[in-house]
């Protein structure tokens, strides 16, 4: 496996993944939920994220067989509750209301759908038919630790950019994030109609 080691390779992976995962973007939506009181938790987000990405890697095809679920479907899904993210960002409401037993948001919606959400996961299942898998890890690993070291400075950031940069830090990656779930909604929902 090491002898696939390639690191123009890695360095791909990792730049394709580090514009699909966006953990920077996704800062304003992290001020957000913690101003509302939810708690986010850096090491155990990096880690879930982690864990579902490297499972998908390697098991997301069997996973999704099992719930008769192909992945355009998955996409879809995934693309539906950006969407939903992204018309908060922009209009100033809050659609995605946790109602769970903790204040914890971690996992739902910073985990999935933000940072291991449809796009990273569409995104390193393909990568496995252009790059070798160790070069495809270690790009992922790489983006993990960038992931970690962003959750963990998102105080700083704060601090850095003001209430007004992040306000408009917020609208801009509002617009981007609704680009993306467009994309990846018109793509997926394609390529499901051809299935038909």
């Amino acid at each position: 496996m090491l002898a696939s080691f390639d690191f123009m390779e890695t360095l791909s992976s990792f730049i394709i993944m580090f514009a699909i995962i966006d953990v920077l973007g996704a800062t304003p939506v992290i001020l957000t939920l913690r101003d509302r009181g939810k708690e986010i938790h850096s090491l155990k987000a990096t880690v879930f994220s982690a864990l579902i990405l490297v499972g998908f890697f390697y098991l997301g095809d069997l996973v999704l067989k099992l719930f008769n679920v192909d992945i355009q479907s998955f996409a879809v899904a995934g693309s539906i509750l950006l969407f939903l993210m992204a018309l908060e960002m922009l209009l100033d409401i809050e659609i995605f209301k946790y109602s769970g037993p903790t204040p914890d948001a971690t996992v739902i919606p910073l985990v999935f759908p933000l940072l291991a959400g449809a796009g990273a996961i569409t995104t390193l299942i393909s990568l496995k038919a252009e790059f070798a898998d160790i070069n495809i890890l270690c790009g992922l690993i790489l983006n993990m630790v960038w992931v970690y070291i962003v959750l963990k400075m998102t105080d700083r950031i704060r601090k850095f950019f003001g209430k007004n940069g992040i306000y408009v830090m917020k609208k801009f990656f509002g617009v981007i994030l609704l680009a993306i779930s467009v994309r990846l909604f018109t793509a997926n929902l394609h390529s499901l109609i051809g299935l038909l």
